[in-house]
């Protein structure tokens, strides 16, 4: 819900967004990530970020993007579950995207865990652009394990590596997840793809077969970032459900009940989603 919305040109009042994150918590996925708590004048699609988690129902899976101590402690007086850190690999989108420097924005991080687990919540960090970056280009592993291993020493629950303009490919995907799982140990991974070129499926099953055990997705396919030129859609939930479903891996998703999601937010904003399998008939045949 927030990266799928976050660029898109329609934006969903409070009390809708909350419907929708309702119905997708409904089919059983296990967390949604329901708002970010940015300025809305940079984000107007992410405005009254503390509105939605009040219209949400009550429930344990509810998530929140934070990008610095001033929307962690945003995030911390609402009720949500589990805060969202996130932050550039490389200079450049971290100038462009946070107004700061990697260096910076890295530093803020074991303060910010530490705020969250005294708060009782769970706290993962992303690190964006850890397969490529629109401004800097191509991102050294070794700059991405040695970051990963600083969330981990810092506290985090889990690491998150987005491809979060579509570059990756499934070999760099396996490398990158081994990578990094061996630096973190027993922590968990997970990977937050972008389907830009095609390769966004592909590179969620190379991530689990290299031993990440979490796959972001966006309802519809839908998703961007405002801050990252020609920006495309994440994997669509549905579609990733629906393939994972076919190789026999247990989601705990009830594909139905996420095509009814998909529906509602196709209705609600008025427009087509990239993804595809809301589109195709169901197989095997009901």
């Amino acid at each position: 819900m927030r990266d799928g919305l976050q660029d898109d040109r329609v934006t969903l009042p409070p009390a809708e967004r909350a419907r929708i994150a309702g119905l997708i918590a409904a089919a059983g996925v296990p967390r949604v990530e329901v708002a970010s708590f940015v300025n809305p004048r940079l984000v107007p699609q992410m405005a009254g970020a503390e509105e939605v988690l009040e219209a949400c129902p009550s429930w344990g899976g509810w998530c929140g993007l934070a990008l610095n101590r001033r929307g962690m402690d945003r995030a911390l007086a609402t009720s949500l579950s589990e805060v969202h850190l996130s932050y550039p690999v490389t200079d450049g989108f971290a100038a462009a995207n946070q107004n700061t420097t990697t260096g910076a924005a890295a530093a803020g991080v074991p303060g910010m865990v530490a705020a969250g687990h005294a708060a009782g919540r769970r706290v993962t960090v992303t690190l964006s652009c850890a397969f490529g970056c629109p401004f800097d280009g191509v991102v050294d592993v070794g700059v991405v394990i040695e970051h990963a291993a600083r969330a981990a020493f810092a506290g985090a629950d889990e690491v998150v590596l987005a491809d979060t303009i579509g570059v990756g490919n499934p070999r760099q995907t396996r490398l990158l997840v081994e990578g990094v799982c061996r630096a973190v140990g027993a922590l968990p991974v997970g990977v937050h793809l972008h389907n830009t070129r095609n390769a966004g499926y592909a590179n969620a099953v190379a991530a689990l077969e290299a031993g990440a055990t979490t796959l972001d997705a966006s309802l519809g396919g839908l998703g961007g970032c405002p801050f990252a030129p020609d920006a495309t859609g994440n994997v669509a939930t549905e579609d990733l459900v629906a393939l994972l479903d076919g190789m026999g891996i247990e989601t705990g998703i009830d594909l139905d009940l996420l095509l009814h999601a998909v529906s509602a937010l196709r209705h609600a904003l008025g427009h087509d989603l990239p993804g595809l399998v809301h589109r195709a008939p169901r197989f095997p045949p009901r």
